[in-house]
């Protein structure tokens, strides 16, 4: 191809993208409208005068290059290319919408009015009779689909993810984990804006008669002690570091025990009904901040959820 056919070619897709990236928005945004007040049916009018109108449009864009496309040497074959190139631009545009939906980051909302215009582009250079032409267009085509299906996407679900993290990071302060009594495993934890729980159940399926409950909470009261007045089914004690042991009997049989003592500027509190104290405390001795593999752990077998 010499200068001024690779001239004339450079003006003629220039020309397609800029009239598709000045046009396509404007119809796009008129269809939403449309549809948004009066239904699908109150938009096949603008079908009717959109479609026409960019037919035309394609047709002039197409005069430049009447000695270089060979389906554009005439009216009427400028027409039926016209129609080709919308069809397959249209195509291409769906498909950016379509990643645009699934999170796929396409820039600013200039660079995706730029953006619309390029499928139209790439589909009327696939027309050029030029092999150079041809395998550039092939090669922005490969290069749209790898970065729409492949990385945008796996980049989408990094943002998503750190998000994630970060959302349950948010009370630092708040993250401990313990390491599970002998036979147990962490079932489920909770992270809020005030407290931080952890269920653990023991690892044969079907068992609930560990269960194992650790909350860390911001203070509910300066020190650990005892409510006033005591329940009747319920024994509490202070001892000399601040810890709290309280035991509760239930009606008909049984009891819960519950260690609650002061882990920084958090309240920890440990309860079981079938662990007593001596159970349940090296649950508390073993506090150690959430790390970041536990976290995504947790995180990977969707045992941690997130509460307002």
């Amino acid at each position: 191809m010499d200068n001024s056919r690779g001239a004339l070619t450079a003006l003629h897709l220039f020309l397609v993208w800029v009239t598709m990236a000045a046009v396509m928005p404007t119809l796009g945004f008129g269809l939403v409208v449309t549809a948004w007040g009066g239904g699908a049916g109150a938009t096949v009018p603008v079908f009717v005068l959109g479609v026409p109108l960019l037919v035309g449009l394609l047709v002039m864009a197409g005069i430049p290059a009447r000695t270089v496309v060979p389906l554009c040497g005439s009216l009427s074959r400028r027409l039926g290319w016209a129609v080709l190139v919308l069809l397959l631009g249209t195509l291409g545009v769906l498909a950016g919408l379509a990643a645009y939906g699934s999170d796929v980051d396409l820039g600013s909302a200039g660079v995706r009015i730029a953006l619309t215009g390029a499928p139209y582009a790439v589909a009327a250079a696939l027309f050029v009779p030029d092999r150079r032409v041809r395998l550039g267009a092939l090669a922005v085509l490969a290069a749209g689909v790898a970065y729409g299906g492949f990385v945008s996407p796996a980049q989408a679900q990094q943002r998503r993810h750190e998000a994630e993290v970060a959302r349950y990071r948010e009370h630092p302060e708040l993250l401990y984990l313990g390491a599970a009594p002998a036979g147990m495993e962490v079932s489920r934890a909770v992270a809020g804006p005030a407290s931080f729980s952890v269920d653990y159940h023991p690892l044969r399926q079907g068992d609930e008669s560990g269960y194992v409950g650790l909350t860390v909470r911001s203070p509910l009261t300066p020190t650990p002690r005892c409510p006033e007045p005591a329940d009747k089914d319920e024994a509490c004690a202070v001892d000399a570091r601040g810890e709290m042991l309280t035991v509760r009997d239930f009606p008909g049989g049984g009891r819960a025990v519950t260690l609650t003592r002061r882990h920084g500027n958090a309240e920890v509190e440990v309860t079981s009904q079938s662990l007593g104290e001596s159970g349940l405390r090296p649950l508390l001795d073993s506090l150690h901040p959430l790390s970041d593999t536990e976290l995504e752990e947790l995180m990977r077998e969707k045992k941690i959820d997130h509460r307002i």
